[in-house]
């Protein structure tokens, strides 16, 4: 096996000379990491990276936490990450977790060595939060954050409820549902504390909230009660794109029109929402910048420039109205 004593011999350099091209080679001369790489190439020498790992104190590996893949803000979000994060030469260990499996989540990013952490699975008050930033490990949280109020990235999440309600109230609608997620995560809170902000208090009734856990099962159960009330609602503003996306397929299967016979926006402006199949109303950034992508930014720039920054991202909201509202009548 060809070793770095071997790619040393074959360059003309010393092994310390070799070590600083693979590890800094911003601290050496063009022509000597040109001088360097041609050896290993012509060698086909394998670094090792555990080696290296050892003696720069770092592993190139970032921890993602991420929400279920039922979800696609999900599936688009953790495929932002990895691709960003390996073009910057990191490995991603990627989790999907449930809120009732976090504590083991957590327990194997603290028990395996990691350069950072990148989550969207931390509760509103979850302890994990100081005892990361005890820790010295740099991480980020997005789509959700931590009533600390540091170290996220997010959308208005609280203006986005108001306007799924605006936009409804807009097209004439008086009975208008809400299907939201627990209260324990900042998302669902402020969405659905905006939503009652944008409702007109006349018009919001207790009946017509549900919240749920998100899971299919429970936004079937939450349709089908909604649509079991004596004065069902016309319209749902659902507190995510998937809740809209689930809530759309079990109206379908029980012979509503969607916008016919109810109106559903969602929140999040996921790429599937776009599909010409779907084209989903929903509330979402107006840059449409992918969150996991704005967050895994961040963390890379904290670890590689040992910034201890607090980011605070918030990105301003508007609504995309598409093909799933239309006007009461």
């Amino acid at each position: 096996m060809v070793s770095s004593k071997d790619v040393a011999k074959h360059a003309g350099v010393s092994q310390t000379t070799v070590s600083r091209v693979l590890n800094t080679p911003n601290l050496v001369k063009k022509p000597t990491v040109d001088k360097v790489m041609a050896a290993i190439e012509e060698l086909h020498y394998i670094p090792n990276a555990h080696a290296r790992s050892l003696v720069q104190n770092k592993t190139n590996t970032i921890a993602l936490l991420s929400g279920p893949l039922h979800n696609p803000f999900f599936v688009d979000t953790t495929a932002a990450i990895v691709n960003y994060a390996n073009s910057k030469g990191y490995r991603v260990h990627v989790q999907f977790v449930n809120d009732e499996k976090l504590n083991e989540a957590y327990t194997s990013v603290v028990e395996n060595k990691v350069d950072g952490v990148v989550m969207s699975c931390i509760l509103l008050d979850d302890p994990i939060f100081e005892k990361f930033e005890k820790m010295d490990i740099p991480f980020i949280t997005y789509n959700r954050k931590h009533i600390n109020n540091k170290h996220f990235v997010e959308i208005d999440n609280f203006q986005a409820g108001i306007l799924s309600a605006h936009h409804m109230l807009e097209l004439g609608h008086k009975q208008i549902a809400w299907i939201g997620g627990p209260s324990t995560v900042s998302t669902f809170k402020n969405r659905y504390d905006g939503f009652v902000e944008g409702m007109n208090t006349q018009y919001l009734a207790s009946q017509y909230v549900i919240q749920t856990n998100t899971s299919k099962q429970a936004v079937k159960e939450a349709f089908e009660k909604l649509m079991q009330l004596p004065t069902p609602p016309t319209a749902i503003c659902a507190a995510t794109d998937a809740i809209a996306l689930q809530t759309i397929d079990e109206a379908t299967k029980a012979g509503y029109r969607v916008p016919g016979d109810i109106s559903v926006v969602g929140i999040d402006n996921v790429d599937l929402s776009k599909h010409g199949s779907i084209e989903l109303t929903t509330v979402g950034s107006i840059s449409e910048q992918n969150l996991g992508f704005l967050a895994i930014n961040e963390l890379i720039e904290m670890i590689e420039n040992k910034k201890n920054s607090c980011v605070k991202i918030t990105e301003s909201v508007k609504v995309f109205n598409r093909k799933t509202t239309k006007a009461y009548q």
